[in-house]
């Protein structure tokens, strides 16, 4: 049994993740900071903490009075979509904050325990928006940041036994994926060849082998669960 920690686990991925790792009798710790509405039901191996992941210098003291984590599933993250000219600096500041310096922030916080094991695993939810001109400015370049990240730190800590790897999910039916145009939303379904959203759960499926049941040999790399829906 592995005790598993997950960003973002109220909802959409984040909960889908949850939820599998919990069926396959893993522990798991959930962190979000919007817990009301949440469907992720009670489990005696589930550990809820509520947590805004901008405060970054709590990161490692919360970490430091948890268990040792063995898989560490950074997925929260952050979405707007105003014009890039007319980005206000507060939401830009939070999305570099929870999409980019809480991940590091976190990695770093668990490898000292991971290092001693030597073993661990890390998966790094990105995005397709990480592979071209994103419309949303600032979430691009988060994700693109978020890709390069997963390369670096499986570079550093190979030698330690510890697998850095990311999931770039298309268009998946959460609440980030509702909030935006329906113009948005047609025209990065035009390319997706089954032309349907991706579930949650189908992530969640990717997280899972590479939390788990992935070979050793797969490091630094990134998967694409997106059907085909690199945005134009």
């Amino acid at each position: 049994m592995s005790t598993i920690l997950i960003t973002g686990a109220a909802r959409g991925i984040g909960q889908a993740a949850a939820e599998l790792f919990l069926s396959h009798a893993h522990q798991v710790i959930a962190i979000d900071r919007l817990w009301q509405g949440s469907t992720l039901a009670d489990h005696s191996a589930l550990q809820r903490i509520d947590f805004d992941l901008q405060d970054i210098s709590a990161i490692k003291p919360l970490i430091d009075g948890l268990p040792a984590i063995d898989t560490l599933v950074n997925n929260a993250g952050v979405l707007y979509v105003p014009p890039h000219d007319q980005f206000p600096p507060e939401q830009r500041r939070e999305i570099i904050a929870v999409n980019l310096e809480a991940p590091a922030e976190l990695i770093e916080a668990v490898l000292p325990t991971m290092k001693k094991k030597q073993s661990g695993r890390i998966i790094n939810v990105a995005s397709v928006a990480a592979f071209t001109g994103h419309p949303d400015l600032w979430y691009g370049i988060t994700k693109a940041g978020i890709l390069n990240m997963t390369k670096a730190y499986a570079r550093f800590l190979g030698q330690d036994g510890i697998l850095v790897n990311a999931v770039a999910p298309g268009p998946t039916k959460t609440d980030m994926y509702e909030q935006l145009p329906q113009s948005r939303k047609d025209a990065v379904m035009a390319s997706v060849y089954s032309g349907r959203a991706c579930l949650p759960s189908e992530v969640a499926e990717s997280i899972y082998w590479l939390g788990s049941d992935s070979p050793a040999y797969v490091n630094g790399a990134t998967i694409d669960v997106n059907d085909g829906s690199y945005p134009r």
